[in-house]
This record gives structure tokens, sequence and C-alpha cells, in this order.
């Protein structure tokens, strides 16, 4: 027994270091979109190359479901662990060359392209490592603990998001702006350490053995000859493919995206925190939430797992609106210093010793907090000063009340997220499995979860004067799986489903 436990952990160790290294490679590019703009676009329309590199990041979604497709099919004639191990080669080889594609300015429309090709290909690889790693896993370990084991992989998306945001932020505490934002400078040094990270977990990977039920139904004789074919003309396993989309993935997906990524975009592009809060606020989160992951997983397995996750959508229609809300009203320059009378933007005036001081560069408030890069001040019809200024510096106290908004947002991820792998393992027979769970989880994430960043700021951008108005594709999409879920999921746990 205490063999079999150690072998497991050594399953899920080599597993989860892989995928982790994966989901890193994959989210350093959407961490730092900004910079990446201007870089691979023309110059003139920050915005338009914003959205081209978000359009650019999403792409990397859309084609999870081919990846989902031909790996899932790949690994269920094959096995799991070499299916696997080439998506790892693959992820790590194409994040590593987007380091080396030199910008606009030398290269010109190449550029872009060289970029999109090479995402699309992380995007491939992506699409076939989760559900290998999430099956692979699942076929180790007993069925009374799908949930408890198969949530370590779970934890990996988030993990590898923390590393490519500890990363940057290392490596930018380290250069000056000018230094990490040049063509060569440190920016691409994060696309570098990849071929590092993928080289160490190649390793790990090459010592793990083929999954114990793969190699049964191997030695039998009884693997799918044909397994898109099993998974999708098979009119009972599609209905349970289509029910997994609609009625858990596809809301658990933009549950993920809108607390990792679009919460991030949103403080730096509409709150206007500068880079070095907006980060960490999302470090602090993340590493005070990650262990539910693991908590809810291991929940699942004494009480199910449709309630879980439907009950972590649920909190997200309802709350993300006044979250996001707060966001906006405690960065609103009126509410920190709408009393404070008339100012001179020309002039260095002290208003009052307690108060605050102005320069055409900076403000600094009672509170603690600051601002800076002051772009227009002018006087509303009260006589109060309107302070137009980017870059804002929250004071001690609002910084925490972020991370804990923030820390709420990732905790419905890890409701929605930590149990998700253990339910869709057990929708789908051995021999069919990698493909059937793969191509439902990367529609519901790649493509209903991928585009919450580029389709929150396509609609911002449409309907300026409502800042919360990106928040009504994530509500919408988890409203709809909400139901479908709740009306047609089982909450069973199929401890049988290997037999």
């Amino acid at each position: 027994m205490q063999n079999k436990t150690r072998q497991i952990w050594k399953v899920i160790t080599a597993s989860s270091v892989g995928t982790m290294i994966e989901w890193y490679d994959f989210y350093i590019f959407g961490m730092l979109a900004k910079t990446i703009s201007l870089q691979f676009f023309p110059e003139g329309n920050p915005t338009a190359a914003l959205l081209s590199t978000l359009a650019v990041f999403a792409a990397g979604f859309i084609v999870r479901p081919f990846g989902a497709l031909f790996f899932g099919r790949l690994g269920d004639l094959i096995g799991r662990k070499y299916t696997f191990l080439l998506t790892l080669v693959l992820m790590g080889g194409s994040t590593f060359l987007i380091g080396l594609v030199p910008s606009y300015k030398t290269i010109g429309i190449a550029a872009p392209v060289l970029v999109l090709l090479l995402r699309l290909i992380q995007g491939l690889a992506l699409g076939g490592e989760y559900g290998g790693a999430a099956t692979y896993v699942a076929e180790h370990a007993p069925a009374n603990k799908r949930g408890l084991y198969t949530s370590f992989i779970q934890t990996t998306a988030t993990l590898g998001l923390f590393i490519a945001l500890a990363v940057i932020l290392l490596v930018k505490s380290n250069l000056s702006d000018l230094e990490f934002n040049a063509e060569w400078g440190g920016w691409r040094y994060p696309f570098w350490l990849s071929i590092l990270l993928v080289l160490i977990s190649i390793y790990i990977r090459l010592k793990m053995k083929e999954s114990p039920l793969f190699e049964k139904l191997k030695t039998e004789g009884k693997t799918s000859t044909n397994p898109l074919k099993e998974s999708f003309a098979k009119k009972e396993n599609f209905k349970m493919v289509l029910l997994a989309l609609f009625g858990a993935v596809m809301g658990q997906g933009v549950v993920w995206y809108t607390g990792q990524f679009y919460a991030q975009n949103f403080l730096e592009t509409k709150c206007n925190i500068e880079f070095e809060q907006s980060r960490t606020i999302l470090l602090w989160a993340i590493a005070f939430a990650t262990p539910f992951f693991v908590f809810w997983g291991w929940l699942s397995d004494k009480i199910g797992r449709k309630w879980i996750m439907l009950a972590g959508m649920f909190l997200a229609i309802i709350t993300y609106r006044p979250i996001f809300k707060t966001f906006i009203d405690k960065t609103n320059v009126a509410v920190w210093s709408s009393s404070i009378g008339i100012i001179n933007k020309q002039e260095e005036i002290k208003i009052s010793t307690d108060s605050l001081k102005i320069t055409t560069t900076q403000l600094n408030f009672k509170n603690g907090a600051k601002a800076t890069s002051i772009e227009n001040v002018t006087i509303d019809s009260n006589g109060f000063q309107k302070i137009e200024y980017k870059n804002k510096h929250l004071s001690s106290q609002t910084y925490w009340e972020f991370v804990a908004l923030v820390f709420c947002l990732i905790f419905y991820v890890t409701m929605v997220y930590g149990p998700i792998a253990a339910f869709l393992v057990e929708l789908f027979a051995t021999k069919i499995r990698y493909t059937s769970m793969s191509l439902p989880y990367h529609i519901g994430n790649g493509v209903f979860g991928g585009l919450v960043p580029f389709i929150g700021l396509l609609l911002t951008t449409t309907y300026p004067t409502d800042p919360l108005v990106g928040l009504w594709y994530p509500i919408a999409i988890a409203a709809l799986c909400f139901v479908i879920g709740s009306i047609y999921l089982s909450n069973k746990i199929d401890k049988n489903v290997d037999d």
C-alpha cells in the first residue's frame, strides 16, 4: 500500500510539473500583452495594437480544440505518456522561438505573422497536454480519490500563471522601463527561460510509465481503432460531450479567465493601477486561493462534483459587477480628493501638510495613495478639481482590500475548476477518454474562456461610457451553463467507469 501511494505521488508530481510549465509558456504572452503590442505591431494606435495582440493571444485558445482532437486521438491510439511528452516539446520550443522573433521595426509584417504561427503551435500543444495529464493521473488514482488526486493537475494552470507573473516581476524589478521594453529587452527573458524548464520536465517525464488502464487495454487488444468516430459518431457518447461542454466546462472557462486574466487587465487598463501593484495583487490572491483547488477536489469525492462547480458559477454571476464596481470606485480620484479645492496645475502648491501635495508629475495623498503621470487638471461646476492621471499607486489599506476581492474571484475559480478533471474522466470510457474529454474541455476553456479578455476589451471600446460592460459576456455564459447544468447534470460519482 505504501509503495502504491508513493507511486501515485510520483505520477502526480511528474504530470503536474510538466503541465505547469506548459501553462507558464502559454500565459507569459498574455501577461506581457501590452509590451508585445508595441513590439510586433505598427506604432500610432496603441488600442488597435493591444486589440491585435489580444486577438493573437485568443488565437492560441481557439485552436486548442483542434489540438485536443489531434493529440487526443493520438493518446487513445498509442498511449498517454508519449503523446503529452510530444506536446511538451512543441510548447517549449514555440515559446522559446517567440522570444527570438525580431520586432515589427526590424522585419515588418513578418513579425506578427511569425508570432501568430508560433502562438497557434502553442495552442495546439496545450490542446493535447491537459487531457493527457488529467487522464494519466485519473487512471492511476483509486476511484474514491479521483477528485483529490486530479485536483493537483487543476492547480497547475494557476501555478503556471503565478510563476509567469513572478518571473516577469523579478525581471522587471531589476531593469529600467527602457531596458525592459526595448526591442531585445528584458521582456524576452521569460520566453527564453522556457527552454530550461522544458528540458527539466522532459527528463522527468521520460522516466514515467504508461497508464496501467491503457496498458491493460493494449495488452487485451481492446484499444480504440477510431477514437474520433467512437467519441463523436455514437449518439450516447456525443450527448455526454455536449453535456460536458454546455453544462459545466463553458461556465468554468469564463469564470477561470475572468478571475485571473480579465481582472488583472481591468486593474491595469481601467483602474490604471501601476504595473507592479496590479501584478502583486494577483500574486497574493493566487497564493491564498490555490490550496482550495485541492480542497474542492477532495470534497467532490465525498459529496459529488456537480453542485460545487455550479455554486462557483452562481457566486460569480451575482458578485462580478459589485466586485469590479468596487475596483472602479476605490480608484476614482474624486473619492480620494473631492474636498481639497482648487488646484493650479502649473505650480507646485501645498494645499495642506496633512492632505495633498501636487506637482506636474505626482500626487501624494494623505491615505498613502499616490498618482503619477498627471494628464489634465480642470475645475468642475462646484469649484472642485478634476484630476486626470494614470499609474495609480494604492494605499496599503486599499491594496489589501483589492487582494481580498481578487481572492474571491479566484476562489470561484477553485470551485469550478478543482473537481472538473474527475468529472470529465468519469463521463467517458477508458479507450476513448483522452479524445472525448479533451474536446469539450478545450472548447469551453479555449473558445468561451479564452475570448473573455478580447471580448471584454472590445465591448468596453465599443461602449466606453460603461467600464463594466465587458462583464456581461462571462456573466451570460456562466448563467446559461448554470441553468443547463442544474437541469441535466448528475451529481452521482461513477466509481465503476473503468470496468
